[in-house]
């Protein structure tokens, strides 16, 4: 699978008063391959690097050492960052800090008519964006009478319009109740299987980091722990010396475990952690 996003080297401090560098680097020497079409949850304690790892993803931020590429284009370059940023998607915490219409439709046809898209195309992937996330029936309401989960909704809907290969989503859901963060966890997941959307979901919570095909931990402004859900989320005493939690389903079973129950150490649902006890039980009858 070709390599979508790429960090070599990258090293990145903010400024404070626009002039004196900061002492730390949000960003320190991070390299990473990100390949098209992956699932990927970014976790990490407030001030690890999280959200200057999204902006560095579609060239609001550029390294101040090393380089990012997205499909092979270097977002150092000025000429190129409309190509970037057609090809990655941002999608931020608060909705409301991108919906721009007072018409959940109008909304939607915005990103596609600053590209130029001909009128024709624009109502097609509106009526396309809005059904793929759930919303074609709320096309003619109000963003402002919309519940947060249905508003960061027509966000990400305003972002697929535009037809980017990428979404970088900042914790979209924190602000969200659980029905909200449940709604646009589903509608991103299955953009992705569905369409091969290749996703950064940027997240503090754990039951939503499971759901990806990869985790990336991060401490520091570096990468603590990297790999498939089960394979991460069974390092609990690194992920809690950070101040992180683990899925509940995973803190049950190392109970379990410790009452001398056998069960496999790697589990991260409610579902799974149930059949492994029921079969537990057959087997004892």
């Amino acid at each position: 699978m070709k390599n979508y996003i790429e960090f070599d080297g990258v090293c990145f401090a903010y400024e404070e008063d626009n002039e004196i560098p900061a002492a730390e680097n949000v960003i320190e020497n991070m390299s990473l391959k990100i390949e098209k079409g992956d699932f990927v949850a970014v976790l990490g304690h407030n001030g690890c690097g999280k959200s200057t790892l999204a902006k560095l993803c579609n060239a609001i931020l550029v390294p101040q050492q090393g380089k990012v590429y997205i499909d092979g284009i270097d977002t150092a370059d000025e000429e190129r960052i409309y190509d970037i940023r057609q090809r990655v998607g941002m999608v931020f915490q608060n909705p409301d800090n991108q919906i721009v219409a007072t018409v959940v439709e109008d909304d939607v046809a915005f990103g596609p008519e600053n590209l130029g898209v001909e009128p024709a195309e624009i109502r097609k992937r509106v009526d396309e964006a809005l059904r793929d996330v759930g919303m074609y029936d709320f096309r003619f309401f109000e963003p402002h009478k919309l519940s947060g989960g249905q508003k960061q909704r027509v966000a990400i809907a305003g972002i697929i319009a535009m037809k980017p290969d990428c979404i970088v989503l900042d914790e979209p859901t924190a602000m969200l109740d659980p029905r909200g963060r449940r709604e646009v966890m589903d509608t991103v997941k299955r953009l992705n299987e569905e369409y091969g959307i290749t996703v950064i979901f940027i997240t503090h919570y754990m039951d939503e980091a499971v759901r990806a095909n990869r985790v990336i931990v991060m401490d520091k402004g570096k990468i603590l722990l990297d790999g498939a859900p089960k394979e991460v989320f069974v390092n609990t005493d690194t992920l809690k010396d950070i101040g992180l939690d683990i899925p509940e389903a995973t803190e049950l079973t190392h109970l379990l475990i410790g009452k001398g129950i056998d069960l496999p150490e790697d589990i991260l649902d409610i579902d799974e952690l149930y059949s492994h006890i029921i079969r537990l039980t057959e087997e004892k009858n």
